[in-house]
C-alpha cells in the first residue's frame, strides 16, 4: 500500500473517525453542514456492507474521509473495497500524544477515542495521507515477503527450543551435525530419540540412514559411528527423558512443516518476482540476490509519486538518522519509529553489496576508519545506496556501475571533505540503552 497527499477538505461530504476493536467499532461522524452523530459498528462483513451502503445513499455517493488507527488489518481490508470511502491512517503514537495533550488525566473510552480521531482528521488534515492500494504484483510480493519473514522468525524460535532440550538430554547431536534445524537431525530424533536407542542400532543401519540423507564420505561416516559408540549419556533422569521425547518430537515435526512452507513461499516469490515490471531494476543491484530482490520491490512499491526525493525514501525506510537540536547542543541518533523489517532489508542489502561492489567496499572501509562501528558503517552505505536506487527506480532504468562511477568522477569536488581529525574532534560516541549514538559537539557539522 502507498499514501498520497490528502485532497482539499471541501471535497468530502462527511468526516468519520473510527476507534477499531476486535468485535465492535465506535465511530463518530461530522457532516459538511456540521451535524454530528455517533454509533457502533459490528465487525462482520454484512454489518460493514450495510453501513457503507447507508453512507453512500445518505451522501449521494460523494467521497467520505475515514480516519482510524490502522494501516493494515481486518477492518482496513474490508473498507478498502468501497470507492466512496477515503481512508486516512493515524499513527497510534500520534493519537496517544494528542489524547494526552487534551486529557492529561489519562481518561479514555471508545466513544471518546472516536471523537478524538475525528477531531484529528478535521483539524489536522495536512498531517495525514490517504491510503491507496498498490498494484496486485507489488502487494503480492509485500504479503509473501512478510509471511516468509514470520515463518523464518518462528522457525528460529522453535530451533532455539529444540536446542535447549538437546543441551539437556542429547548434547552430542549439536556437535555431530551443523544445524539442529535439518531434515537429517529431525529424522534421526524421530527414529532414535535418545542416545541409548541410537547406540543399540547396528553400524550398517546407521550408515544406510546417513547415506540416504546425503551424509556421505567413508571417513566422515566412520568418524561419526565411532563418536556414537563412545558417547556417554548426558542424563538418566527418567522424568526429564520422558518430557524431552514429547517436546523433541513436537519441535521436529513443526520444523519440518515450516521448512516445507518456507520452500513453498520461496517458489511463489520467485514466480511473482520475475513477473514484476521492476524486476530488471532490482536484478541489476549487486548483492541483492533472490532473497532481497522481492523485499526491495515490496519496500519501494510501484507509485513513483510516493516519495518526493531520495531523502524522503531514506526517512520512510528508517535509514536516515534523526537530528535533535536545542540551543548549542545537537544530537544525531538512528530512527526508532520506522518499519523495522524494511530498514533491515536495506541494511542487509548494503552489507551484501560490500564484497561485490568496489566503491561500496571502499565507502565501508572509510566509515570504519572514521571510528564508526560495523552497523553504523553499513547504514551509511545503505543511505548512499538509497540515493542511487531512488534514481534508478524513478527513471525505471537498471543500475549500471560504470555509469555511476563515471558520473561520480565528474562530480565537482571544489570543497575538500573535512579531515578525519576534524570529524573526530567535532563528534563523540555515547552509549544509550545499549546502543551507540553519535553526538555532534559542533553545530557546523551536519548529520
Amino acid at each position: 500500500m502507498s499514501v498520497v497527499n490528502a485532497p482539499p477538505e471541501s471535497l468530502y461530504a462527511a468526516h468519520i473517525g473510527i476507534d477499531w476493536a476486535d468485535r465492535s467499532h465506535a465511530w463518530s461522524l461530522l457532516t459538511a453542514e456540521g451535524q454530528r452523530s455517533r454509533g457502533q459498528l459490528e465487525h462482520t462483513p454484512e454489518a460493514i456492507e450495510a453501513w457503507a451502503a447507508e453512507l453512500a445513499q445518505r451522501f449521494g455517493g460523494r467521497p467520505i474521509a475515514v480516519a482510524l488507527e490502522q494501516s493494515r488489518g481486518a477492518l482496513i481490508a474490508i473498507l478498502l473495497k468501497y470507492p466512496h470511502l477515503d481512508l486516512f491512517p493515524i499513527h497510534p503514537n500520534s493519537l496517544a500524544h494528542y489524547r494526552q495533550s487534551l486529557y492529561p488525566s489519562g481518561a479514555k473510552s471508545d466513544a471518546c477515542d472516536g471523537d478524538l480521531i475525528l477531531e484529528y482528521l478535521v483539524r489536522h488534515p495536512e498531517r495525514l495521507r490517504q491510503l491507496q492500494l498498490d498494484t496486485v504484483e507489488t502487494r503480492t510480493l509485500q504479503f509473501l515477503t512478510e509471511e516468509r519473514r514470520k515463518l523464518v522468525d518462528q522457525n528460529t524460535a522453535e530451533t532455539q527450543m529444540l536446542t535447549q532440550w538437546l543441551k539437556m538430554v542429547f548434547p552430542q547431536l549439536l556437535g555431530w551435525f551443523d544445524s539442529p534445524n535439518s531434515a537429517l537431525v529431525g529424522d534421526l530424533l524421530l527414529r532414535w530419540p535418545t542416545l541409548e536407542a541410537l547406540q543399540k542400532t547396528t553400524p550398517k543401519t546407521l550408515r544406510k540412514f546417513l547415506e540416504q540423507h546425503n551424509c556421505r564420505g567413508d571417513e566422515r561416516i566412520q568418524k561419526l559411528l565411532e563418536q556414537i559408540r563412545t558417547a556417554v549419556p548426558a542424563t538418566r533422569d527418567a522424568a526429564l527423558l520422558a518430557a524431552s521425547q514429547a517436546s523433541l518430537e513436537t519441535s521436529v515435526r513443526v520444523l519440518a512443516l515450516r521448512r516445507t512452507a518456507i520452500a513453498g513461499l520461496d517458489r511463489a516469490l520467485a514466480a511473482a518476482l520475475v513477473a514484476h515490471p521492476d524486476y530488471a531494476i532490482v536484478a541489476s543491484l549487486p548483492g541483492a540476490g533472490p532473497a532481497l530482490e522481492p523485499r526491495l520491490i515490496a519496500a519501494l512499491g510501484t507509485c513513483r509519486e510516493r516519495f518526493a526525493s531520495a531523502q524522503a525514501l531514506a526517512c520512510a525506510v528508517g535509514i536516515a538518522p534523526v537530528t535533535k537540536a536545542s540551543g548549542q547542543s545537537r544530537e544525531v541518533h538512528w530512527r526508532w519509529s520506522c518499519p523495522k523489517f524494511v530498514r533491515q532489508t536495506f541494511q542487509e542489502w548494503a552489507a551484501c553489496s560490500i564484497p561485490r561492489c568496489a566503491w561500496a567496499r571502499e565507502h565501508y572501509r572509510r566509515q570504519r576508519a572514521k571510528g564508526h562501528e560495523h552497523h553504523a558503517a553499513v547504514r551509511s552505505l545503505a543511505y548512499k545506496w538509497i540515493r542511487i536506487l531512488f534514481r534508478c527506480w524513478r527513471d525505471r532504468v537498471p543500475y549500471a556501475e560504470a555509469v555511476y562511477v563515471d558520473a561520480r568522477g565528474k562530480a565537482p569536488r571544489d570543497t575538500p571533505p573535512p579531515s578525519q581529525e576534524a570529524l573526530l574532534a567535532g563528534v563523540e560516541w555515547k552509549s544509550c540503552g545499549g546502543f551507540k549514538k553519535l553526538v555532534c559537539k559542533s553545530p557546523e557539522l551536519s548529520a
